[in-house]
C-alpha cells in the first residue's frame, strides 16, 4: 500500500524525483515541528518553530502546509493525512467544531482505505466525528458514525468492553 499513501496528485506533466523529494522533505519537517509541539503556560500559547503562537496561528500553519503539500499530494497521501489531523486537533482545542468536522470528514475515507478494517484507529476516527455531528446537533449522521465506531470496538475489545457501554449510553443520552 506504499503508492496509496504516497499518492501524488495526477498532474498535466510528471513531476521530477527531485521535486517530489523535496516536498516529502518539506512534509517530514513540518511534522516534525507539530511533534514538537508543546503547550506553554496554562493553554494560552503552543510552542512551534522556534516561537510562541496562538492556537489560530498554528491553524494557519496547519492550512498553509497543507495548501503546499497539496499541489502536489493527494488527500490520501500520509503526510496530508497527518497534517489534516494536526489541524483536526487545533480546531478541537480551540472548540472549532464545525472546523474540525470538515477536516475528520476529510481524513476517514483514506484512514478506511489505508487502516485494517477492525483498526482502533479508523474507530477513534468514526467516534470523534459521531460526536461532533451530535454536538452540532446532527443527530442522524452522528448516530450513524458512533454506530460505526461502536462496530470495530466490538471486534478489537469485545462487545462488552466498557468503551463501548460507554458509548451507547452516550447514544441512548441523545
Amino acid at each position: 500500500q506504499d503508492k496509496e499513501k504516497l499518492e501524488i496528485r495526477k498532474l498535466a506533466s510528471a513531476p521530477s524525483a527531485e521535486v517530489v523529494w523535496d516536498m516529502v522533505k518539506y512534509a517530514r519537517n513540518v511534522i516534525e515541528e507539530f511533534r514538537r509541539a508543546k503547550h506553554y503556560k496554562g493553554h494560552v500559547f503552543i510552542w512551534f518553530l522556534d516561537f510562541f503562537i496562538p492556537p489560530g496561528e498554528l491553524l494557519e500553519i496547519c492550512e498553509l502546509s497543507l495548501d503546499k503539500m497539496g499541489t502536489l499530494f493527494e488527500d490520501s497521501n500520509v503526510y496530508m493525512l497527518h497534517m489534516m489531523y494536526q489541524a483536526m486537533g487545533v480546531c478541537l482545542y480551540v472548540q472549532d467544531w464545525e472546523g474540525a468536522l470538515r477536516y475528520g470528514q476529510k481524513i476517514i475515507k483514506p484512514y478506511c482505505k489505508h487502516y485494517p478494517s477492525y483498526s482502533l484507529n479508523v474507530a477513534s476516527m468514526w467516534l470523534k466525528l459521531g460526536r461532533l455531528h451530535m454536538t452540532l446537533e446532527n443527530r442522524v449522521a452522528g448516530v450513524k458514525a458512533l454506530k460505526k465506531a461502536i462496530a470495530i470496538m466490538e471486534v478489537a475489545h469485545g462487545k462488552d468492553h466498557p468503551y463501548i457501554s460507554e458509548i451507547r449510553k452516550e447514544l441512548e443520552e441523545h
